[in-house]
C-alpha cells in the first residue's frame, strides 16, 4: 500500500513500507512540519492575474508549507493568489509586491470568502485558510483586538467590549478632529461629577480659534485679531474703582473716584496727557457737592471746549467724562 500526504505535504507512511529510507522520509516531513510551525518564505507573484501556490509532497520548500510569507514582484494589475481546497492552516502573509493594485488571496475555487489587500495596504495579515467547505471554503483575516467598527475616518471607541464608531466623532488627516452637531467637548474635574463644556454654536460661516503662545500677564484679557488669532492685553474696558479721596488727587484715565467734600472742597487733577477715549468717573460719595464744591482741575486740557476747571456744586452729582481731543478735550459722557 502507497503513502498518502496531509493538505501540506507531510508523508504518512502505511505499516512495512519504505524499509531502509525511513530515516530520510522521517527526517524530511520533521523539517516540512518545522517550516509550517515557523518557517519564513518570500513568494514572488504574478504581475496580473492569478498565482497558484501548490505543495510538494514529502519535500520541504513549498510556500503553503511555510507559517510566514512574503509575497514579492511587481504586480501591473488587480491580482489574486490561489491556493488548494485541502490546505487548512493560518498564515502570517505580507503584502510586500510594488505597484498600486489589489491583492487577494482565495481558495482556487468555490465563493467562499477571501481576504484583500487594498491598493495601498503593503501591510501584514494574520490569515486563517479554514477550508471547512469543498464547496464555498472561508479564507479570514485574524484581528486582534477585534475588527473596527462605524465607518472610514470615525475614531474607534469602546462600545460593550466592542470596537465602534460614530458619524459625529471622525479624525481628518487634512483638519484634525472633528465633533459633529454641536456635541460638546467636556473637561471633567477631579471628582468626575463635574466639567466645563465647549461646543459650536449654528454658525452661518465655518472659523478657527487660534489661542495665544503664552499665557499673558494677570487680569489681561483675550482679543481677536478678527481673524481669530488670540492674543492676550491689557484690560481697558470698564472703571478701576479707587478708595474713597477726601483731598487733592491727580487721576488715572480709567480710574472711578468716589469724591468726599464732607470736611471741606478740594481738586481733583484730571490725567496730563490723555489720549481719546480716556475716561474719568466722579461720584460725590458724601452728597455734599452743594456744600463744599468738587473742582475738577483741567490740568491744561479743556473741559467741554473751555480753558477752564470745572466747579462741581450739585449735591449726589455722579459723571464721567471723556477725552476727545485737544480742541474740546474732556467731555461729559454722563451727568
Amino acid at each position: 500500500m502507497a503513502s498518502s500526504y496531509t493538505g501540506l505535504g507531510v508523508e504518512l507512511m502505511v505499516t512495512g513500507e519504505n524499509a531502509g529510507t525511513w530515516g530520510t522520509k522521517t527526517n524530511t516531513n520533521l523539517n516540512i512540519i518545522e517550516q509550517i510551525s515557523g518557517g519564513y518564505i518570500e513568494q514572488a507573484v504574478n504581475g496580473t492575474g492569478a498565482t497558484t501556490l501548490t505543495v510538494t509532497d514529502g519535500g520541504t520548500g513549498a510556500a503553503l508549507a511555510t507559517r510566514i510569507i512574503k509575497l514579492t514582484g511587481t504586480i501591473t494589475g488587480n491580482i489574486t493568489v490561489n491556493i488548494p481546497l485541502d490546505v487548512e492552516n493560518f498564515y502570517f502573509i505580507e503584502n510586500g509586491t510594488s505597484g498600486a493594485y489589489t491583492v487577494e488571496f482565495e481558495y482556487i475555487t468555490g465563493s467562499g470568502s477571501s481576504v484583500t489587500w487594498s491598493a495601498t495596504d503593503k501591510g501584514t495579515k494574520i490569515i486563517n485558510a479554514k477550508g471547512n467547505n469543498a464547496v464555498n471554503p472561508d479564507i479570514v483575516e485574524i484581528v486582534v483586538g477585534g475588527l473596527p467598527g462605524g465607518s472610514t475616518t470615525q475614531v474607534q471607541f469602546n462600545s460593550s467590549g466592542a470596537f465602534a464608531g460614530d458619524a459625529n466623532f471622525t479624525w481628518v488627516a487634512s483638519d484634525g478632529l472633528n465633533i459633529g452637531t454641536s456635541k460638546e467637548l467636556r473637561l471633567q474635574d477631579d471628582s468626575g461629577g463635574q466639567y466645563i463644556g465647549q461646543k459650536a454654536a449654528n454658525s452661518t460661516t465655518s472659523y478657527t480659534l487660534t489661542w495665544p503662545a503664552t499665557t499673558g500677564s494677570a487680569d489681561q484679557i483675550l482679543t481677536t485679531n478678527g481673524s481669530g488669532v488670540l492674543s492676550f492685553v491689557d484690560n481697558s474696558g470698564g472703571t478701576d474703582w479707587q478708595a474713597i479721596k477726601t483731598t487733592t488727587y491727580t487721576a488715572v484715565a480709567g480710574e472711578g473716584i468716589f469724591a468726599n467734600t464732607s470736611g471741606g472742597a478740594w481738586t481733583l487733577t484730571l490725567p496730563a496727557s490723555p489720549t481719546i477715549g480716556d475716561e474719568v468717573s466722579v461720584v460725590d460719595y458724601a452728597g455734599t457737592f452743594d456744600t463744599y464744591n468738587l473742582t475738577v482741575g483741567r490740568n491744561s486740557k479743556n473741559i467741554q471746549g473751555a480753558a477752564a476747571d470745572l466747579t462741581v456744586a450739585t449735591e449726589r452729582a455722579a459723571f464721567t467724562l471723556v477725552f476727545s481731543d485737544n480742541t474740546q478735550g474732556w467731555l461729559l459722557k454722563n451727568k
